[in-house]
């Protein structure tokens, strides 16, 4: 059986391009090679794709950018072509046929429908949801939306855009009235991984946790304080035959589980099962189910709860979850018996297949 050609998308010019290079050295050092011809088609920071042919160990430090071999490489949105068109150093464009795409990217201009919308496009595979589920899930005020008419409990919110600055104390006044109080926390309304997020004690924190979260978008959500544990379920599978995970729970080692905790610092403690009750466990594993279904995710997610004293509270769904030694949904999977490299296998797999009932 031949074996089936991996286009994987990785860096990416959003915020978390770093992220990335680290999901994608982990991805590409395990994605089973009697399988898959693997393509690396890397995105810098300024969003110049390059075909890249050299070692995978240089892609985890940035070196990769550097290498000589490197070439403009682009996905074709033309269906003819299913493949990326190559610029060669002889300045002749050539096509290499692609049976699916691996985007392991983070953030913007990866994980919010933009590269989904081109794949689809191009007739071409996508590993992971579509592009309106992907985009919905980027924007948490979609997200809360589209919860909320599921009968799926999220946290109080509101969000505001870009012409709030022009009278911060009005909008903080609004704000203050529609939550009821502090703390709050100040996230941009489409980034994931922490980035931009701050936690609000009074008006002066929440006017500059706005400052800082509207450096990343046009759209800030703000949502109020949830305390709890910080639970988190992977999620696997096209339409209703899902795999939900066994939660995990996070204690973060700072004061709540931002971006340097997740990827830098490496301290916080990841604990799978989740201490909750055998009860709450299973109605966590249908509530991610259920926010899945809603959502329209497809391939996988990661659906990210708070556990409190009256109840669960969804906190958001990431679409292109962490695949860095450390990220919890790949040992998420791990504990359900689903080791790295079948993981990968079942999400080309996944991916194939809903192209091919479309």
């Amino acid at each position: 059986m031949a074996k089936l050609k991996i286009a994987v998308l990785f860096g990416g010019a959003s915020s978390e391009h770093d992220v990335s290079l680290v999901s994608a050295y982990s991805v590409l050092t395990n994605i089973p090679k009697d399988k898959y011809d693997v393509m690396c088609i890397g995105i810098t920071k300024k969003g110049h794709w390059l075909y890249y042919p050299g070692e995978y160990e240089d892609i985890k430090t940035g070196e990769w950018e550097n290498n000589p071999d490197n070439c403009t490489a682009v996905i074709s949105p033309d269906t003819v072509n299913k493949g990326v068109i190559i610029m060669g150093a002889d300045d002749k464009c050539y096509i290499r046929r692609v049976d699916a795409v691996f985007p392991v990217l983070h953030g913007m201009f990866g994980e919010d429908g933009t590269v989904q919308g081109l794949c689809a496009l191009a007739g071409i595979p996508c590993v992971g949801c579509d592009m309106t589920s992907s985009a919905s899930c980027m924007d948490k005020a979609i997200t809360h939306t589209i919860l909320e008419a599921a009968g799926i409990r999220t946290a109080p919110y509101c969000y505001v855009t870009r012409t709030s600055l022009h009278d911060i104390d009005k909008a903080c006044e609004n704000i203050e009235e529609k939550l009821g109080g502090y703390p709050m926390f100040v996230k941009p309304a489409c980034a994931g991984s922490s980035v931009g997020v701050s936690r609000a004690s009074d008006r002066e924190a929440l006017k500059n946790g706005m400052r800082i979260a509207f450096a990343h978008g046009e759209k800030v959500v703000i949502e109020t304080e949830i305390v709890g544990k910080e639970v988190e379920c992977a999620v696997l599978g096209n339409g209703e035959e899902l795999i939900a995970s066994i939660p995990g729970q996070i204690t973060p080692a700072e004061e709540f589980y931002d971006y340097d905790a997740k990827y830098k610092l490496g301290t916080s403690v990841l604990d799978i099962p989740a201490k909750i009750s055998p009860e709450m466990t299973e109605q966590l594993r249908e509530t991610a189910k259920k926010a899945y279904i809603a959502m329209g995710c497809s391939g996988f997610s990661r659906v990210d709860f708070f556990v409190t004293e009256d109840g669960l509270v969804l906190n958001e769904i990431n679409t292109i979850p962490g695949f860095t030694p450390i990220s919890m949904y790949p040992k998420l999977m791990n504990n359900m018996g689903i080791e790295y490299g079948e993981l990968l296998d079942r999400l080309i797999e996944l991916a194939v297949e809903r192209n091919s009932e479309n």
